[in-house]
This record gives structure tokens, C-alpha cells and sequence, in this order.
């Protein structure tokens, strides 16, 4: 009798988030970690690739060119909502943030021959600016996001 409602081969299962749309479908839990983990290397990365790019200069004149704060604005914030995606619960968004910004801050101001890699004027701090910032406002907006859904949620009623 396929296509009964009773035959389980008939149904197909989807696993939700619960409060989110029960459309969207979650990663099992060790894929998600294992995306968390991944990305949060991705900021590392990205962190030192900025840092490196802090120092690039026109040809010319030899003005500074901090594309690498313009490159912390996109990626930051992508990387955290690619976290939240990927584990929409608990604080798995704040991950890459976190990576990113202690990447920046450990190597950036400190080595072990003394200063760190970052250069002593403006770059550093539009640098710090650019990732955080961006990065923090996507981890609030996600939390705001995540307050609405909850507050969608009906309550289970006290008659049981």
C-alpha cells in the first residue's frame, strides 16, 4: 500500500530548528561544529591575510592603501551570519568573531622580537574598526532575529 498515510516509507522527515521556519532544514551536529571550527580558521586566516595587506602602499606617491580594512568589512560580517547559519543556536556566531579579533589583536600587537605586525598609526585602528564593528552589529542583528522568533513561539499551555 504505498502511498498510505500509515507506510513510513511514504513520509519524508525533516530536521528543524524548532522555532525557525520548519522549511529549513539544520546540519547534523557534528557537520555544524565541524563548519563552526572551519570557519572560525577562515577568520584566523583572514586575519593574518589583512594584517599583511595593511601595509600596501600606491606606487607613486606612496599613500597608504588599507584595502585590507575594506576586505574586514565584508568578510567579518559573513562569516559570522555563515556561523549562525550553520548552528543557529547558542553562541557559535560569535566564533569567527572572536578568532578574527584575537587573531588581530595577539599578533598584531605582540611577537616574540617585540612589536607586533601591525603598523603604529590609523591603519591598525581602522583595521580593528572594520572587522569588529561590522562582525558585532551582524552577531546583535542575529540576536535580535532570534528574540523575535522565540517571542513567535507560543507558550505551552498550563492544562497539559
Amino acid at each position: 500500500m504505498a502511498g498510505s498515510e500509515g507506510d513510513p516509507r511514504s513520509t519524508t522527515t525533516t530536521t528543524t530548528t524548532g522555532a525557525d521556519d520548519p522549511r529549513t532544514p539544520t546540519l547534523p551536529p557534528v557537520v555544524a561544529i565541524v563548519a563552526v571550527v572551519l570557519l572560525a580558521i577562515d577568520a584566523v586566516l583572514l586575519a593574518w591575510t589583512e594584517m599583511a595587506w595593511l601595509t600596501l602602499r600606491t606606487a607613486d606617491a606612496g599613500i597608504p592603501l588599507p584595502l585590507a580594512a575594506l576586505v574586514a568589512l565584508v568578510t567579518t560580517p559573513v562569516l559570522v551570519l555563515a556561523a549562525d547559519a550553520a548552528r543557529p543556536r547558542g553562541r557559535a556566531a560569535a566564533v569567527p568573531l572572536a578568532a578574527w579579533t584575537l587573531t588581530v589583536l595577539v599578533a598584531g600587537l605582540w611577537s616574540p622580537a617585540g612589536a607586533g605586525v601591525l603598523p603604529p598609526d590609523w591603519r591598525a585602528v581602522l583595521l580593528l574598526g572594520a572587522g569588529v564593528v561590522p562582525g558585532a552589529l551582524a552577531l546583535s542583528w542575529r540576536s535580535a532575529r532570534a528574540a523575535r522568533r522565540a517571542e513567535r513561539v507560543p507558550a505551552p499551555s498550563a492544562d497539559g
